[in-house]
């Protein structure tokens, strides 16, 4: 069973404790980004606090650290370094205060109390013999914040002007100790002993790396929880052994940072669709584990490859490249607009589990000559497959084997593998079941670009229209009936994807009004409504078009289905 420490602790005992060992800021973590809006709340709220409840005896509740002891025996910090680095800085300008002050009884026995939770003292006098033995270093910092962060600690001093956060909150935290210093001489050395003393923090300590970030994940509500990505950095980084490659390492993961928020993913997700590249090439069709157990086998043997970074550039860029549109540089592989409909399609699908196979199949062909025209076929094979299993049975459970199974012999022999059992009439009545399904969207979507006239690729946003008026009006519909609208309203034969500003513009409009606005449609579907032959929209017409609705989606299954 992990063990952990949970304990009550004042600010002056918690950085006072770590004698000889310091508080580390690992390099997954993220740099130091509080601002001054932040301290200025901090200061505020124990100001506050100092003047009011803490003449009453009560503290003042900072939150949870997180932490555990790292192979040096040093506190690493999980969750709680924005606020340790914050206070350090805290207390670091109260002590430069005092210096600055004539020496007497409390201005020693205050030093003699907030020097040890700064730097490392003598065992015997408790005098600072060496203000570069701090209590904290930062591994995510870079060298140059490092050092100004340090010089900080050690003279007192900070850069006016200066630009990085930790000059910036120093300063701040330093004007306003001599102005509270100047406006209540009586108060200010209360204060700064209702820091020390009546601040509280509750530490949990753990006795390992993962048992604390399972906490932290539970506990956190400070602010973003440290994804799995934060932990694959640093085991990747850690693997380095020559500064230099550290450095050409953060480097590229700052590029890699960049191409997924263009591509509008995260990092986590590209490390997933890798798992099942790694999966495949094992043979392994089992279960799913977690992405951060999945990696961590082995000590992280699996980031430890010297191929893996390149690995997940190219992805990224891949998915980059389907997701927003942005080429990649320097590859031989293009994805023509024929290949980006069936991608459309497919990002409507109710889950991501297609990802997976198209991810295989791009690492196992990203060189190949044929890779538009082979991508594009598998996707037609995909996309058929998907969503006739899914009509058949709207259930992630029942695609999960068949993917994994498809990841494998992608792998192996660039073909999908799965089982399905397709009969024409039943997938027919079955059809019905879903116009307001989970997949009506994708459905739609697919019809309208099985119609050869289509060209270009659909807008993003487009919206379904219902040709006969969602909003039903009190109007004579030739004969039509509130309860015949309600049976017929959201039929398949009753919709089309439509651009959305033309269909706001539309509104719950008479058919033949809305078919000017059909005519300015740039989709071919749209387009040939905004000619149909009649300007009334009956039971007959919708039904009539279902009909073809049915047989463009069946024609498709069968055309692709292997």
């Amino acid at each position: 069973m992990p063990e952990l420490h949970v304990s009550k602790k004042t600010i002056g005992k918690l950085f006072s404790e770590i004698q000889n060992k310091k508080f580390v800021i690992p390099d997954y973590q993220r740099p130091y980004r509080w601002n001054i809006e932040k301290c200025e709340t901090l200061w505020t709220d124990i100001e506050n606090f100092s003047q009011g409840d803490a003449k009453n005896g009560a503290d003042y509740f900072l939150g949870t650290i997180v932490s555990f002891i790292n192979e040096k025996r040093d506190q690493e910090i999980i969750d709680g370094q924005q606020r340790i680095t914050s206070f350090m800085l805290l207390l670091r300008a109260f002590y430069k205060k005092l210096e600055d002050m004539t020496e007497d009884a409390q201005v020693l026995g205050l030093k003699n109390q907030l020097a040890p939770c700064i730097w490392d003292v003598d065992k015997i006098s408790q005098v600072v013999t060496d203000k570069k033995k701090i209590h904290i270093i930062s591994e995510v910092a870079t060298e140059e914040d490092n050092e100004t962060f340090h010089k900080i600690l050690e003279t007192g001093n900070a850069v006016e002007n200066a630009q990085d956060n930790y000059s910036k909150n120093y300063i701040f935290f330093k004007n306003r100790c001599d102005a509270y210093a100047t406006t209540n001489p009586m108060k200010w050395k209360e204060l700064c002993v209702t820091i020390l003393s009546q601040c509280i923090i509750l530490p949990i300590e753990c006795d390992a790396q993962d048992t604390a970030l399972t906490i932290f994940s539970t506990l956190n509500d400070r602010g973003l929880p440290l994804a799995d990505s934060d932990i694959f950095k640093a085991q990747i980084y850690r693997s380095y052994t020559t500064e230099l490659e550290r450095k050409k390492f953060t480097e590229i993961w700052k590029e890699l940072t960049q191409i997924c928020k263009e591509g509008k993913i995260s990092i986590d997700e590209v490390f997933r669709y890798y798992t099942h590249v790694i999966r495949a090439k094992k043979g392994d069709k089992t279960k799913e584990v977690g992405l951060r157990k999945f990696y961590a086998e082995d000590e992280y043997i699996r980031l430890k490859d010297k191929s893996f970074i390149s690995e997940i550039m190219d992805l990224a860029n891949f998915w980059r490249y389907i997701n927003s549109d942005i080429e990649p540089e320097e590859v031989s592989y293009e994805i023509s607009t024929l290949t980006k409909k069936y991608l459309h399609c497919l990002n409507h699908y109710p889950n991501e589990f297609w990802k997976y196979a198209t991810s295989v199949f791009f690492v196992k062909n990203k060189l190949s000559l044929s890779f538009d025209i082979d991508f594009q076929n598998m996707l037609k094979e995909l996309v058929a497959f998907l969503f006739a299993k899914f009509i058949e049975s709207p259930s992630v459970n029942a695609i999960k084997d068949d993917i994994y199974g498809s990841c494998i012999s992608l792998s192996v022999n660039n073909k999908l593998q799965y089982r399905i059992n397709f009969n024409e009439e039943l997938v027919k009545q079955q059809i019905d079941n879903h116009s307001s399904s989970r997949i009506s969207r994708a459905l739609l979507l697919l019809n309208a670009y099985s119609d050869k006239e289509q060209l270009d690729l659909v807008p993003s946003n487009f919206d379904i229209e219902h040709i006969f008026p969602k909003k039903w009006q009190d109007t004579n519909y030739s004969g039509w009936s509130k309860k015949d609208a309600d049976l017929y309203l959201d039929r398949f034969g009753n919709k089309i994807i439509f651009e959305k500003k033309l269909n706001i513009q539309a509104g719950n409009g008479y058919f033949g009004i809305k078919k000017q606005k059909y005519s300015q449609s740039k989709i071919a579907t749209v387009i040939k409504l905004s000619k149909y032959h009649k300007n009334d929209w009956i039971k007959d017409d919708i039904e009539n078009r279902e009909i073809k609705f049915k047989d463009s989606i069946i024609s498709y299954f069968k055309d692709n289905l292997n």
